[in-house]
């Protein structure tokens, strides 16, 4: 295992949960353990391990990103994040806001009916 490796898999741990990590590598094959080192290394042992900002406005840029260039798929486990980040609803939102002018509603309306189902399974709702 390499540093990187090492600090990433921390690092994810701490902003996604135990239980998401630990299922993560329970499914873990062959075939896809390439891919898992290089987003451990690479998102999670570099990008979210810097210091430079704070794993709040990390998570808010993460979101922001996502639903801009459509990559819905990730936004319910990033939402789940931010209670670990400290990233707040009203600051998702106003990261969403952002999309919507600079990205197209259509995609800042999908990210946040996410956000919503996301937040209601977080609060035991649905």
């Amino acid at each position: 295992m390499s540093e990187k490796f090492t600090k990433g898999m921390e690092v994810r741990r701490a902003v996604l949960g135990e239980a998401h990590v630990d299922q993560a590598e329970a499914t873990k094959t062959a075939f896809d353990e390439p891919f898992q080192t290089l987003i451990t290394e690479g998102a999670w042992g570099t990008v979210w391990a810097d210091d430079t900002i704070s794993q709040r406005d990390r998570s808010l840029l993460t979101l922001a990103i996502l639903a801009a260039c459509g990559n819905f798929d990730e936004i319910p486990m990033h939402i789940r994040a931010t209670a670990q980040t400290g990233a707040t609803r009203d600051e998702i939102m106003q990261a969403f806001l952002h999309v919507a002018i600079y990205a197209g509603v259509p995609k800042a309306n999908h990210a946040i009916k996410l956000a919503k189902a996301t937040f209601s399974e977080m609060d035991g709702l649905s």
